[in-house]
């Protein structure tokens, strides 16, 4: 005999799914009151120093290896991959964001 937690498999998996969209969308909401521009033209900086631009959407990694607030990937500036992190584009001068718009990383076809 089965013992029986009172929750429908199907059902728990529907809620589990629920909580981590949740989260991941409040996630990234906070990250953007912090002053992060999550999405499509994102500023980072690899450990090397180098600034380039990515897509950084939360929750989503399909070329990277996510480790929450950082990321292991491939810095197009030195072409070495490196663990990359958001940078706040308030905390740049205008050059550097030049600098960092000018080095987009690899996009997705």
């Amino acid at each position: 005999m089965e013992a029986s937690s009172g929750v429908e498999p199907g059902r728990r998996g529907r809620k589990v799914a629920a909580i981590v969209f949740a989260a991941t969308a409040l996630f990234g909401l906070v990250g953007r009151l912090l002053g992060f521009g999550f999405g499509r033209h994102t500023v980072v900086r690899c450990r090397e120093g180098h600034l380039f631009t990515t897509s950084w959407i939360p929750g989503v990694k399909l070329k990277a290896i996510d480790l929450g607030l950082a990321r292991i990937q491939r810095c197009p500036v030195g072409r070495h991959w490196s663990l990359v992190v958001p940078v706040r584009r308030a905390s740049l001068s205008a050059e550097q964001l030049a600098e960092a718009a000018r080095h987009e990383d690899v996009r997705l076809p």
